[in-house]
């Protein structure tokens, strides 16, 4: 049960350039995970780059530095 929140600064994103990040985002994970389709959700948060750190940065990165994958090349 993979569930994807993609936080990112706002962009003007059509609905269709959504579901196509989706679409991928999904075709990894049902690659690599073996998950199926049905078990897949993905949403996407547009967050101000203003409250980046304090929503983003300080609540769920830097807490979880040593979990991730991929770090960040900045910091606070």
């Amino acid at each position: 049960m993979p569930h994807v929140d993609i936080k990112y600064f706002p962009r003007d994103l059509s609905e269709e350039e959504k579901q196509i990040i989706a679409d991928k985002i999904c075709s990894v994970l049902k690659q690599h995970l073996h998950a199926d389709e049905g078990s897949i959700s993905v949403a996407m948060t547009e967050v101000p780059s203003g409250l980046w750190k304090e929503t983003v940065y300080d609540r769920e990165i830097s807490p979880k530095l040593d979990q991730l994958v991929k770090k960040p090349g900045y910091s606070y």
